[in-house]
């Protein structure tokens, strides 16, 4: 029954962006269609648990969504007139128009793309529509999303809630943007995919590490993205760099996990597990982009794994030209994780005791005042000074904050382990 369970699990997940994409095509009304295809999974998951995967399980998902749109459509038609979204009351003009929709240039040719650029919608905010695209598209939870934004859950909600709300009144067909509207959307869209491939690398809650199924697809998407805007804007030169960074990045993934999923940290990775044709594609591409002008951010984070990727150690690193582009980078962005980042950097140049002091200013901003990496980030500069108490402390206070378990198992390791280091020195005892 377990795995029948974890079966549906990946099976409603997996067919969760293709059939809300298919509803929304036929409906058109994407904040009736988006909680049609939520009860539409959770009937799914009850459903099939007691009776079985039925033969074709899209087809179960559309027709189930489909009739939740349409009985909601029938409640509300009397005062909102919403029969218009029924496929039924479509005039046949307009269907005909839909169907040559399919073949037609206009359309991304990546259905998953399409409703990525269908959902950052003109009258939405940049902010709102990468948190609705990533809610109803990107396979991201509320409290995933808010993670990522640095919010609280109950935040994102209301902001996501606001965001169909805005779509549903909107006088802007939800639709497929062509042309100069396309372009006008793509930097969020690459917000979105940046954002989707973060939370696949390292899943802020649950037992896992990773989801690669999350990173692989970021990287399909943003491939299919570079194709779209081509070679010569600012916007292809940031999509290069995106996709340079998840390449340099995904290539760690097989060195990240031991045998039985535990966190491997960086300065720890066994190298030869890295992809070196990823290596090699990924930084082809940032040193090919970094030199047609002033690069963005994609292209900065790109550079800095680059500089990662191609040490033979952590001690070998070029750290101070990691720290030189995290001073612009930060500059560019004014990201709390971007100078919790540029920290490290500094840590490896200057020693912990300077970093520390950066720290201490950045604990000031609410933005990242609790986060778990800020603790855990000091108490790896107070493990390296040899403060032991507070190294113990910190990452106690990292531990108790992060939802992944694999970071939390990790983190009481190391204070555990320092614990035990202050048991066999009295000298240390004495200190604390």
């Amino acid at each position: 029954m377990e795995d029948r369970a974890r079966t549906i699990e990946r099976l409603l997940r997996d067919l969760a962006k293709e059939v809300l994409r298919a509803v929304v095509r036929r409906y058109r009304d994407f904040a009736a269609c988006e909680d049609a295809v939520q009860e539409a999974l959770l009937a799914a998951s009850e459903s099939w648990n007691a009776s079985g995967i039925p033969d074709d399980p899209r087809a179960w998902l559309i027709r189930v969504a489909g009739n939740k749109v349409t009985d909601e459509v029938r409640r509300e038609s009397a005062r909102r007139r919403r029969e218009q979204f029924v496929v039924s009351l479509v005039p046949e003009e307009v269907q005909f128009e839909i169907a040559q929709n399919e073949t037609s240039e206009t359309v991304i040719f990546d259905e998953t793309l399409e409703l990525f650029f269908t959902c950052c919608h003109a009258d939405l905010s940049p902010t709102s529509a990468i948190a609705l695209t990533l809610r109803a598209v990107g396979g991201l939870t509320t409290k995933e999303i808010a993670a990522a934004f640095m919010v609280p859950e109950t935040t994102m909600a209301q902001r996501i809630s606001r965001a169909k709300e805005t779509i549903r009144s909107s006088a802007t067909p939800f639709a497929t943007p062509n042309g100069a509207e396309r372009t006008a959307r793509t930097n969020a869209v690459l917000h979105v995919l940046y954002l989707v491939f973060n939370e696949g690398y390292a899943t802020s809650a649950g037992s896992s590490l990773q989801r690669v199924d999350l990173s692989t697809e970021a990287i399909r998407l943003t491939r299919a993205v570079s194709e779209l805007v081509g070679d010569v804007s600012h916007a292809a030169a940031e999509t290069q760099g995106l996709l340079a960074l998840m390449l340099l990045t995904h290539a760690r993934r097989h060195a990240r996990t031991g045998t039985a999923g535990e966190l491997i940290p960086l300065d720890e990775q066994d190298r030869a597990l890295w992809d070196r044709d990823a290596i090699a594609q990924g930084t082809e591409i940032i040193t090919r982009t970094f030199t047609r002008g002033a690069p963005g951010p994609y292209q900065l984070q790109a550079a800095i794994a680059a500089l990662h990727d191609e040490a033979p150690s952590t001690e070998a690193t070029d750290w101070a030209e990691i720290r030189a582009l995290y001073d612009v980078l930060l500059e560019m962005t004014k990201n709390p994780m971007v100078a919790l980042n540029r920290a490290i950097a500094v840590a490896m140049v200057e020693g912990p005791r300077v970093a520390l002091g950066i720290l201490d200013e950045l604990s000031r901003d609410d933005r990242l005042r609790d986060h778990h990496r800020l603790a855990a980030v000091r108490g790896h500069f107070h493990e390296k000074l040899g403060e032991h108490a507070e190294a113990i402390a910190f990452f106690t206070t990292a531990a108790e904050r992060t939802a992944s378990i694999p970071e939390r198992d990790y983190l009481r390791i190391l204070a555990s382990r320092i614990s035990e280091k202050m048991a066999r020195s009295p000298r240390d005892i004495e200190r604390s």
